[in-house]
């Protein structure tokens, strides 16, 4: 498909790089990294400590650094850890591979290739996301998010796997079983984070379906599944609708939703309170991090963070007036332009951080932490970010261990780092 040309500045180690024919930053970065698991480049495997500049210079500072723990891991979409366990992660990559490490004498390894599934690859598809099943110990379950094309369409597809022996000091996976899919129809804002909730459900969170603007309304239209959180029962295949979800049995909308009002809610997860942390990638000018509940409306295609959308009108209704449920935090282009959603830190290695999120910047390498508010409603003010420094990584997505301990992806040269205290 055609796409609309821009030119794009891509963050490297001596500055930035130009890049035209993309629809974006994210997706002029993505469609540009490295395309090989390959040797260890770069400061892949060398301690970052980052630097503090732009609006973080006058914000509070919190100094961390970036231990690296895997080198070979270019273009990682997604990093998890099966249920109640430290030493052993699972690493998906944007072209389709899956691939196990594990921790042996304090030293990460690289072992076996999980799987390699056939994608699409342009712009922001691929293998997008994986969750391991809460019981995984004994179904051996695990979900991912695929991009896939079948009768001429291109799709979003969930798909379960399941390890034949999870205790096994080597992982064997059967064929991938289809639990449900949606027709894209662009190559970007597909989304891709898989989580399951403290309920059991599976969160699935799709993008509007691409281009620029929403073209298609998808955002504000509740009889699509794109630009909305899905709240599935994954306990038998393909799935089945929650009873408790907000929008069963009303007329216009899909009962799998959970929530409306998405733009790209590329990573998600849950706070230790059960509250569901959403940080959904901005158009021109904001990136926004929002709390979900049930039935919520987060506002876009009418909202793009706290703001009227398009920023061109004068003005519009007030979000209260319009139902619509206000984000916790948003930062504008001097601070980046593509918000990579974390976790709430619960380890040991960063006391300062306990109970705090931690999120970064796909296109500027920064890291910040902030507090969540106890509620969210009318008139709740915006929270404010303490700065972690920012870093020469692109950081696509992080991931937490079973002792709370979070670790971050590099896009571009294939570093995985672990945070660690300053």
């Amino acid at each position: 498909m055609r796409q609309n040309v821009s030119l794009c500045l891509v963050p490297t180690l001596s500055g930035v790089l130009a890049m035209g024919g993309c629809d974006g930053l994210r997706a002029c970065a993505i469609r540009n990294a490295p395309n090989d698991w390959g040797e260890s480049t770069a400061h892949a495997g060398v301690e970052l400590v980052g630097t503090f500049d732009g609006l973080d210079a006058g914000r509070a500072q919190l100094p961390l650094r970036l231990r690296p723990v895997l080198s070979d891991a270019k273009r990682a979409t997604d990093v998890q850890f099966p249920p109640g366990r430290d030493d052993l992660m699972v690493v998906t990559r944007k072209s389709g591979q899956a691939r196990v490490a594990r921790l042996v004498d304090d030293s990460w390894r690289w072992a076996e290739t999980l799987f390699e599934l056939e994608v699409l690859k342009a712009s922001e598809q691929g293998l997008l996301g994986l969750a391991f099943a809460p019981d995984f110990a004994e179904s051996g379950h695990l979900f991912v998010h695929h991009s896939v094309a079948e009768g001429g369409e291109d799709l979003g597809r969930i798909s379960r796997f399941t390890v034949v022996d999870p205790a096994a000091a080597s992982w064997i996976v059967g064929a991938p079983q289809m639990v449900l899919q949606v027709a894209q129809p662009y190559a970007n804002h597909n989304a891709g984070q898989l989580v399951f909730g403290p309920d059991g459900m599976l969160y699935i969170g799709f993008g509007d379906g691409g281009w620029r603007d929403d073209p298609h309304g998808h955002g504000q239209n509740p009889d699509t599944w794109l630009g909305s959180m899905l709240r599935v029962d994954v306990s038998s295949l393909p799935y089945s609708v929650p009873p408790d979800n907000p929008f069963l049995d009303q007329p216009g909308v899909r009962p799998e939703i959970w929530a409306t009002g998405l733009r790209n809610p590329w990573r998600y997860s849950f706070a230790s309170d059960g509250r569901l942390v959403v940080a959904d990638v901005g158009q021109n000018k904001w990136e926004e991090i929002d709390i979900v509940a049930a039935g919520d409306n987060l506002g876009w295609n009418t909202r793009e963070g706290r703001h009227c959308f398009p920023a061109t009108v004068d003005s519009c209704p007030e979000a209260e007036e319009l139902g619509l449920v206000e984000p916790i935090y948003e930062y504008g282009r001097k601070d980046g332009q593509s918000i990579t959603g974390g976790y709430i830190y619960g380890g040991a290695s960063l006391p300062s951080l306990r109970g705090r999120y931690i999120f970064g910047d796909f296109a500027t390498g920064r890291l910040w932490a902030i507090d969540l508010p106890e509620a969210v409603g009318p008139g709740t003010p915006l929270v404010e970010a303490t700065a972690l420094g920012r870093f020469p990584i692109l950081p696509a997505t992080f991931g937490m261990d079973a002792s709370g301990e979070l670790y971050v992806a590099d896009y571009g040269k294939g570093g995985i780092y672990q945070l660690v205290g300053g």
